[in-house]
């Protein structure tokens, strides 16, 4: 069977690292090979751009070098982890994809969208998910989450309005495709978790899985 593509997406402090641990311990408990991974980063040339990309000392980063350092981290990520894992049959789970370019750039940031799905498709080879979670919560809980966290990075430190457009740029996105599962995120772990197993089951299901 080829492999399967699943992107986790969302706002910071969303719960999308923890629910992405917890859907991989799912699917190997059933036997599936999996492999988890994040953007930007996922390789050690991703990795060394993610610092960049983060680090508060480079709060005047323009826009579109923003953008272009992460389609870059993204091209050597699906080159080199992405593609390769699911030529092997695994289930490849990413912590953020492509989708996060196109509400945090464009959105966010107000650049042509238009121009970066182009950039994308350039960086990916076209690759998209066969499903993507998006974890949405109200803007009260992801700022609670994110001030339990400690120092923030670069992106979690821009204001609010930011974050909100980002949520509000993340369900525009759901609503114009099949290929998305939002998911309401402000409950317990377990309970995100739970809806999260019958969210990407079904898609199994749908698939013919085992």
């Amino acid at each position: 069977m080829p492999g399967l593509f699943i992107t986790f997406e969302g706002a910071d402090g969303a719960g999308k690292t923890t629910q992405l641990a917890l859907l991989a311990d799912y699917l190997r408990a059933q036997g599936w090979p999996v492999r988890c991974t994040r953007e930007p980063g996922g390789t050690p040339l991703g990795d060394a751009i993610r610092a960049l990309l983060l680090d508060p000392a480079n709060a005047r980063m323009a826009a579109r070098t923003e953008a272009l350092l992460y389609m870059a981290a993204r091209a050597q990520h699906v080159a080199e982890v992405i593609a390769p894992a699911l030529a092997r049959g695994e289930i490849v789970l990413s912590d953020r994809y492509a989708d996060s370019t196109i509400v945090y750039q464009g959105v966010a940031r107000q650049l042509p969208e238009h121009e970066l799905a182009a950039i994308n498709t350039f960086a990916t080879g076209g690759l998209e998910p066969d499903l993507t979670i998006l974890l949405d919560c109200r803007q009260e809980v992801l700022y609670g989450r994110m001030a339990g966290r400690g120092a923030k990075d670069r992106i979690e430190l821009e204001a609010a309005r930011f974050h909100e457009q980002v949520r509000q740029g993340f369900l525009r996105l759901a609503a114009a495709s099949d290929r998305f599962c939002v998911i309401e995120a402000d409950g317990s772990v377990q309970a995100v978790h739970a809806k999260v197993i019958a969210a990407v089951q079904q898609f199994l299901d749908r698939r013919g899985s085992r």
